[in-house]
């Protein structure tokens, strides 16, 4: 690494802390050549992720993209923002998890179902009929039907689901 002001590439690192809540170390460095000091972060790369979309095309995974979701679906919701990042943040984490490079979006709409289901039922809601493609008013009936009865039961969102993490409708 070389320093920024000089271009020298000996540095001293003065003192290392974790940053970013854990997921990196900042380290505070003196450069041997100029005398000046500046701070580097340092983090693991990460694995890049595919998401193979419904027609067979793939993307990047994005999760400024899945927190535009977690947005839309808790718009005048009573949730907070950092409620939605940490609901992003665990969507990511299970992703990264399964350690496959492709994951079909299917998977990703699933597990923010998951998600929203737990922190706001109607935000739940209206991810799932977007998401699911809701062709009727009967199926728009049917999913808040079957997420009052878990409500009621206090049961999860498995109730609401098949094995398959499919909306069960009727």
């Amino acid at each position: 690494m070389r320093c920024p002001y000089c271009g020298h590439d000996d540095q001293r690192v003065l003192d290392s802390r974790p940053a970013r809540d854990g997921e990196a170390v900042r380290r505070r460095r003196e450069c041997t050549g100029c005398g000046r000091r500046f701070t580097t972060f340092e983090e693991p790369e990460r694995p890049r992720l595919f998401v193979v979309k419904r027609g067979g095309s793939r993307e990047e995974f994005d999760r400024e993209k899945l927190m535009h979701s977690l947005v839309v679906a808790c718009r005048r919701r009573p949730v907070s923002v950092p409620e939605m990042r940490q609901a992003a943040e665990r969507v990511e984490r299970h992703l990264f998890d399964l350690c496959v490079p492709e994951v079909p979006s299917r998977t990703v709409g699933d597990r923010v179902m998951r998600e929203l289901f737990a922190i706001d039922p109607v935000a739940f809601v209206r991810f799932a009929s977007v998401y699911q493609d809701f062709s009727s008013l009967d199926e728009f009936t049917s999913l808040v039907e079957r997420v009052r009865a878990a409500q009621v039961h206090g049961t999860s969102v498995d109730r609401v689901l098949d094995p398959h993490n499919r909306l069960l409708l009727g």
